[in-house]
């Protein structure tokens, strides 16, 4: 071997360690935007969602809270949420996730959603590791992977040395889950470590690796386990065996009262008990234009309530488009998922009482983009889902779901 080829191999070497040993910056991109358009928009409508902190010291807590409406037109190729399970979306444990609440009801386990019906969520999270973290509510459905929802910016300080995470056992005792049986699970996985590395080297002892595929390209395989191969296999199965044994009988009598993994399917969680919508919606017909980031909605909205409605906002995929005719403050929610003057409507007067009009809903903003939703337009049928707020002069609010095929336009001038 030449000084060039040591060089190079301990160049890479020195490249190897320092990428696994030197801190690393998180990164400030948001992991939704990876997820396809259709898969964001028409299966889990988030809205009303709160974080009820954004700084926090280690060991403190925090809630995530917020409704989640199960989109009727759920796309085919998605897996019904039949089996689902609610879930933090951030860069490792930074925060703990001490319980979950669906509907009010504990969720430690898989439950079921249907499909149409609208979810309270509450998660309860405790800080861990200090650093500034992007913060999701996500839902994981079974062979339909994670459906992430809005995220946050949450700014943990202190250090993770104090951490602490006291849970009281069925015996009365307390025990702190972050540190407790940590050497005996280190000094378990180093035995059997240590048997696999001794296994592993006493075969390639036997005339090495290389030399024993030789003899089978010869057809010499049965000619490589010898006699006392097979005594030393069978003596070391013996052995890991009788530790095996001896393990569980001593995890056995040391805790004897035991409960097991709460793995079950929890049913019956009721979705949010609400009056029926004075308002509905019928889809007419819809284009997105590419080059100006521009979804426009054809509906026939009907009234059937006592007071005048407005347009006040479009949500899809966490994103809020507010009519800024009706928003005349800004709410408080994540800038990035915010289009405070996003939302506009060709006839902006109040839809009376019992008024049945035809109306054309525009939505105009980067963030579109940006949030790649404008990915709808290669979709294989380019449908887009999201839910319509309208609000009375009282402050009511009306929820309706909207969502249908569009037409993408790909020159500036084209329309419907």
């Amino acid at each position: 071997m030449g000084a060039r080829s040591v060089r190079a191999i301990t160049l890479g070497l020195a490249a190897a360690i320092a990428a696994t040993t030197l801190p690393v910056t998180p990164a400030s991109a948001h992991g939704e935007r990876s997820q396809q358009a259709f898969l964001r928009m028409r299966t889990l409508n988030w809205y009303d969602v709160k974080w009820s902190k954004t700084t926090l010291n280690v060991n403190e807590e925090m809630e995530l809270t917020g409704k989640v409406h199960v989109f009727s037109g759920w796309p085919q190729a998605v897996a019904k949420p039949e089996e689902a399970f609610l879930n933090v979306g951030e860069p490792g444990p930074v925060l703990v996730r001490k319980a979950s609440w669906v509907g009010g009801v504990p969720t430690p386990r898989t439950f079921s959603l249907e499909v149409g019906k609208d979810y309270e969520y509450r998660i309860l999270l405790k800080a861990r590791r200090q650093g500034r973290f992007h913060v999701h509510v996500q839902i994981n459905v079974k062979d339909g992977g994670p459906i992430v929802g809005p995220g946050q910016w949450v700014e943990i300080k202190g250090d993770m040395k104090d951490f602490t995470n006291p849970v009281t056992l069925l015996d009365g005792s307390t025990v702190d889950i972050e540190t407790y049986g940590i050497t005996w699970t280190m000094t378990y996985h180093f035995i059997w470590m240590a048997a696999a590395a001794a296994w592993i080297i006493y075969w390639f002892m036997q005339k090495g690796i290389i030399a024993r595929g030789w003899q089978v390209a010869a057809g010499k395989g049965n000619e490589i386990i010898t006699p006392a191969d097979k005594r030393f296999g069978g003596i070391w199965l013996a052995v890991s065996m009788l530790a095996l044994l001896f393990f569980y009988a001593k995890a056995n009598s040391e805790f004897p009262r035991t409960l097991p993994m709460q793995a079950g399917l929890l049913k019956g969680i009721g979705p949010i008990d609400e009056p029926a919508s004075v308002v509905s919606a019928r889809f007419g017909g819809g284009s997105y234009k590419v080059p100006g980031r521009e979804l426009s909605i054809n509906l026939k909205i009907t009234n059937r309530g006592n007071e005048p409605l407005k347009i006040g906002e479009f949500t899809t995929a966490g994103l809020r488009f507010l009519n800024p005719e009706v928003f005349t403050t800004r709410p408080e929610f994540p800038e990035y998922l915010m289009a405070d003057r996003g939302l506009s409507v060709n006839d902006p007067t109040p839809i009376a009482p019992g008024e049945t009009r035809d109306v054309v809903v525009v939505v105009q903003d980067a963030r579109f983009d940006i949030e790649r939703l404008s990915d709808l337009a290669y979709d294989t049928d380019s449908q887009f889902g999201g839910l319509l707020f309208l609000f009375s002069p009282s402050g009511k609010r009306e929820k309706v779901e909207i969502g249908g095929p569009v037409i993408p336009r790909f020159q500036a001038g084209a329309s419907l």
